[in-house]
């Protein structure tokens, strides 16, 4: 695989660990689902676009779900699946696998960055609180929050990160960026619009 698809690669990585689910519906090849938002349009466009040029011989769907008008799914069968996601088809929720960041994305800081960007898009948020902008990741895998802390240090953040007992009995994990946001929104060029 050459570099820029694996820039892809680890930008969908980062999409399907937030947003993702893989299934095996027809017992032939595994599906990834993405679940997206209606308010990001060109959020939706680019995971698309990314899946189009992963599985270019496959087709890409977009699904929309009966009685939800706000979400739809992004959806495409492949075999390749098996090999790329970092859980398994089966064995599971991404959270009982205990789901990572793989290594060859984590030693490489382009594609960190990529992988950063999608998981930032679907469990992450800006907003504003007393005047400072912030970026938050927030998951109930404490493995993947604790590869979202690493990446942010590695691309040389301050992040934080805190647990709370959310109202199902589960904990949540939440990792916050508090300075340098702006520089860090501009670097791996997140937007939600």
């Amino acid at each position: 695989m050459n570099r820029a698809l694996k820039k892809s690669l680890a930008y969908i990585v980062g999409v399907a660990l937030g947003d993702g689910n893989l299934s095996n519906p027809n017992g032939r090849a595994p599906r990834l689902r993405i679940t997206c938002d209606t308010r990001y349009p060109h959020v939706a466009s680019g995971i698309t676009e990314h899946l189009k040029l992963l599985f270019p011989d496959n087709k890409v769907s977009t699904v929309h779900i009966p009685h939800i008008s706000s979400y739809f799914n992004i959806s495409v069968y492949s075999n390749s699946l098996k090999e790329y996601m970092p859980w398994k088809v089966g064995r599971g929720t991404k959270l009982h696998q205990k789901a990572r960041v793989p290594h060859w994305v984590k030693n490489d800081s382009v594609y960190a960055k990529e992988c950063l960007r999608g998981l930032l898009q679907t469990d992450g948020s800006i907003y504003e609180d007393r005047d400072y902008r912030m970026v938050n990741f927030t998951n109930h895998c404490q493995y993947l929050a604790e590869d979202v802390f690493f990446l942010l240090q590695e691309a040389g953040f301050q992040p934080t990160i805190s647990k709370t007992l959310s109202k199902s009995g589960n904990y949540k994990y939440c990792v916050r960026v508090a300075r340098d946001t702006d520089i860090l929104i501009r670097t791996i060029k997140l937007h939600k619009t």
